[in-house]
């Protein structure tokens, strides 16, 4: 990356500072772009989801490998059910959806409390583990809640076989013009659902997985306690990644912790942070980690620069330490301050081999929130920063009452933040598919036909406040 007519910056940036330049280019189609990281993570497209709470769980873990990404479980879930997640999102299938599912004398309340949890808006009403109806939202409106489903349910069913190919999936569905389909075994019992859109998306993305085929999921641990005994445990549950994190990632502890981990000797790549200078990162490399995260202060959780004055803004971070991770065969992830596809493609051409996303989706229906309405109607899931109190009470719930609420005086993050559901993207793939092709264009415009050569190809230059706001498209007339 360069800055156009060789500028240097005279103060630090962040994405809403930068533009890019278009240059000639020979890529001929987006598509023909790859997006696939070589930092040893196995990602095919560039997204991690940030190791958050209210974000990062099974149906979010699930949904976004599938699609090529990873997520990282958070530090402060118990071990034991770190590990049946993993394991759980191991054996979810590479093409179709995990199907929701009730019983016909099941009713109408249990259907709409489960509808929200999945982004195909449907559930399958099976009798004997073998489909016998559909269920949507639609079907249980005006209805009384105490209704059971097989008052409500479509019986008229288009069964697909669990091998079908995707695009043979997309035909059928749009040849009977169904949006989705229970997918069923030889046996005809059910194993998944799979939507039109989805089969198309299974033609377009590759999975993240790992070596035996299933999809890939990342873990967490904290520098404190028994750290290595954790990693180990995560290790054994078959964790792909370890994310060893902290917010002030270049300290004495978090060095001892990274020490302690690589002397498990962990045939998967080791991911520490949160750094922003050169120097961080070299002092954690030298401990142990093969990818740094990037960031202090720019998530949207995130009150610390407001609380402290510490932080760095998060072009300049993710720019300077990629150089260095770069210098030392390393890599780094930008955590932090993504809120538009834009800045993606930004902390690509910055350096980054992988962009962390936090509350962008939290406000989607993979994440693990309870899905809740306004007086108005409009929907939305809470989030919450893991530096916040909300936090912290979780992660010391084993402490005494007195160290509990310590701890609790001292945060730097919001403990609750409302994330309103886009109607026209309410899922996280919605959501992927939009970073995806803003991504993919920005690499054609560079004229890079991957991520190495888009990071070396990319020109950037500087803009005031109102070139940024040049570049935002209006949704009304100005008149």
């Amino acid at each position: 990356m360069r800055f156009l007519n060789d500028l240097k910056p005279a103060y630090d940036l962040t994405y809403d500072d930068v533009f890019m330049v278009p240059s000639r280019s020979a890529v001929g189609s987006r598509q023909g772009v790859d997006l696939s990281s070589h930092d040893g993570t196995g990602t095919t497209i560039p997204l991690v989801v940030a190791n958050m709470t209210a974000i990062a769980g099974r149906r979010m873990a699930e949904t976004v490998a599938r699609r090529g990404g990873l997520v990282a479980i958070p530090q402060d879930v118990p071990i034991d059910v770190v590990a049946e997640v993993i394991g759980w999102v191991k054996q979810r299938h590479l093409v179709h959806d995990t199907a929701l599912a009730l019983g016909p004398g099941d009713t109408v309340a249990d259907a709409l409390a489960l509808l929200p949890k999945r982004a195909h808006g449907a559930l399958v009403v099976i009798e004997g583990g073998k489909p016998v109806g559909v269920v949507t939202e639609g079907d249980c409106q005006g209805v009384d809640r105490f209704t059971s489903l097989s008052e409500v349910m479509s019986r008229d069913l288009l069964l697909l076989d669990q091998d079908i190919d995707p695009r043979d999936a997309f035909d059928r569905l749009n040849e009977a013009h169904r949006k989705l389909a229970p997918v069923v075994a030889a046996d005809g019992t059910l194993v998944g659902i799979l939507t039109r859109k989805n089969a198309l998306r299974a033609t377009l993305y590759t999975p993240a997985v790992d070596g035996a085929g299933r999809l890939r999921v990342a873990a967490t641990v904290g520098i404190n306690g028994d750290v290595a005994g954790r990693a180990k445990a995560l290790l054994e549950a078959g964790a792909d990644v370890l994310v060893v994190d902290t917010a002030h990632g270049h300290q004495e502890s978090m060095i001892s912790a990274l020490r302690a981990v690589r002397g498990l000797d962990p045939q998967v790549p080791i991911v520490a942070g949160n750094v922003v200078s050169a120097a961080g990162v070299r002092d954690l490399v030298e401990a142990g980690a093969d990818i740094l995260k990037v960031g202090v202060g720019p998530g949207a959780m995130c009150t610390t620069r407001m609380m402290t004055g510490v932080g760095r803004p998060q072009f300049s971070a993710v720019l300077e330490c990629a150089a260095e991770a770069r210098r030392l065969g390393k890599h780094v992830w930008a955590d932090g301050g993504v809120r538009h596809p834009r800045d993606v493609a930004m902390a690509l051409a910055a350096g980054a081999s992988n962009v962390m996303v936090g509350s962008w989706f939290a406000g989607t229906l993979e994440s693990p929130g309870d899905l809740q309405t306004t007086a108005d109607g409009r929907q939305y899931k809470e989030s919450f920063g893991m530096a916040s109190a909300r936090a912290v009470r979780n992660r010391t719930a084993d402490d005494s009452a007195y160290d509990r609420a310590r701890k609790a005086l001292f945060e730097e993050g919001i403990s609750h933040s409302r994330m309103f559901i886009d109607p026209a993207r309410p899922g996280v793939e919605d959501l992927i598919d939009s970073i995806v092709a803003g991504v993919r264009s920005s690499c054609t415009y560079a004229g890079a036909a991957d991520l190495e050569e888009f990071h070396q190809k990319a020109i950037i230059g500087l803009q005031s406040a109102a070139g940024y706001a040049e570049g935002k498209p209006l949704h009304s007339s100005w008149a």
